[in-house]
């Protein structure tokens, strides 16, 4: 994470009430799209040999899996490069682009990841870094090639298995096992959809059924996830899911209209029947900020427990930034307590600063400590666990809790976000309307 530009020169995002992206989006194929102005036409070349080239790529990621590809946009325009992660139907902006003649340098949006690479004609090659928690970085060999349409696979559509629909997934991994949903929509080859687990969904992933084969994969800046499975002649699925370089799992899949996760409100409580819920944490400036401040009496909050580095963190700083804007006026407040990979204070206050500063966050942030759910338990003693990143509390204006949501399901569920927003609007509105 490094510097974004004001979030006012960033695409407008939807109103959270509006309609939002379907959750089984289909999987276009890499690049199209809107371009800078001025900027070259998609696959042609407007840099010299030993320059960079704007176009779309089809770029690849070194999984442990094998080949991870995702679509990787570069224009040049009038304010200088930009570019775009292409999943599908999801075109996430690239605003900190830096380009010096074949050397690329792009920090990905509201996160500490970076790719940096080296253009040779019309390929480019480097690597991705994943900050990971401890300073156990991951970093994966990255190539990408000018000008290929595709996301396996290249060529005609083959005829194959049909995916679409809900899926009970299973993912087994040392022995422990973990349930999900999968939802999947189906054009001829292209498969494009989400995986939703109880602590947020996989974002939109996007790939390609090949025979009896199913492939998807997505890079979203921080997520880094391929799935290889093989369809039986029953319908099942059953093959390897892949995040970085660290972890894979095998997983299991069978269709089902009523595949369901549990209640998100069921999954962390306060302890012992407790009912208030108490922080102190520095803000960016080391200032201690408590819940018994002056600026939060008598007023209604939202106790996000976040991490610059969580997507459906980001998801639901995107969510929230527009909600704090438009209630605040009638008592509302958000704190957000960020759990950073690192536990130097100057670099995770140097992240938060990044992540608000793409998401044009007015809300309080304070640094809480390190991205570890047990050490953020220990911090947070009258909750029962930590469970996810994200969790959400929501307090009363005398400061007792009311509901704790846990995980985040974004746009790329489609309904699923639709029903969360309605849910918590009505939430929202009921607690400011008490006195």
């Amino acid at each position: 994470m490094t510097t974004i530009p004001d979030a006012r020169s960033l695409p407008p995002r939807p109103s959270p009430w509006a309609a939002v992206w379907l959750a089984v989006s289909l999987c276009a194929a890499v690049g199209g799209g809107a371009r800078a102005a001025g900027a070259s036409p998609a696959g042609t070349s407007g840099a010299g040999p030993a320059g960079v080239k704007p176009g779309s790529y089809r770029a690849v990621l070194q999984s442990p899996g094998g080949d991870l590809p995702f679509g990787l946009e570069l224009a040049k325009g009038p304010a200088g490069w930009v570019g775009h992660l292409v999943n599908g139907r999801e075109r996430l902006a690239l605003t900190d682009v830096r380009i010096d003649g074949p050397k690329v340098e792009i920090t990905m949006p509201g996160y500490e990841n970076r790719l940096t690479a080296a253009a040779a004609g019309d390929r480019l090659q480097g690597e991705l870094v994943l900050d990971k928690l401890g300073g156990k970085d991951q970093h994966i060999p990255f190539e990408a090639q000018l000008g290929r349409p595709y996301r396996f696979f290249p060529g005609p559509a083959q005829a194959g298995a049909d995916v679409s629909g809900r899926w009970a997934v299973t993912f087994t991994e040392d022995g422990n096992t973990e349930s999900a949903v999968g939802e999947f929509s189906q054009s001829r080859d292209q498969v494009g959809g989400t995986v939703l687990t109880d602590t947020g969904d996989q974002r939109f992933l996007c790939g390609q059924v090949r025979g009896d084969e199913l492939f998807l994969s997505t890079f979203d800046g921080a997520h880094v996830f391929l799935y290889r499975a093989k369809i039986a002649r029953d319908g099942t699925l059953s093959g390897d899911f892949w995040s970085g370089t660290a972890y894979h799992a095998r997983f299991t899949a069978r269709r089902d209209a009523r595949a369901a996760l549990p209640d998100a409100y069921t999954l962390t409580r306060m302890r012992d029947g407790g009912a208030t819920f108490d922080f102190a944490f520095p803000d960016l400036s080391g200032q201690v900020v408590t819940s018994k401040d002056p600026r939060f009496r008598n007023k209604v909050m939202i106790v996000a427990l976040a991490g610059s580095w969580c997507p459906n963190c980001h998801d639901e700083a995107a969510f929230l930034a527009p909600i704090y804007r438009d209630y605040r006026a009638r008592g509302l407040e958000i704190v957000s307590l960020m759990f950073e990979h690192s536990g130097d204070f100057a670099r995770a206050a140097a992240a938060t600063e990044r992540f608000r500063s793409h998401y044009g966050i007015e809300y309080t942030t304070l640094i809480a400590g390190v991205s570890d759910k047990d050490e953020a338990a220990k911090k947070l003693p009258m909750l029962d666990r930590v469970y996810a990143f994200p969790t959400m509390i929501f307090i009363d204006r005398k400061g007792r809790v009311r509901k704790i949501h846990t995980g985040y399901s974004g746009p790329a569920t489609g309904e699923h976000f639709t029903r969360f927003a309605a849910e918590f609007k009505g939430t929202l509105d009921r607690l400011l309307n008490e006195t």
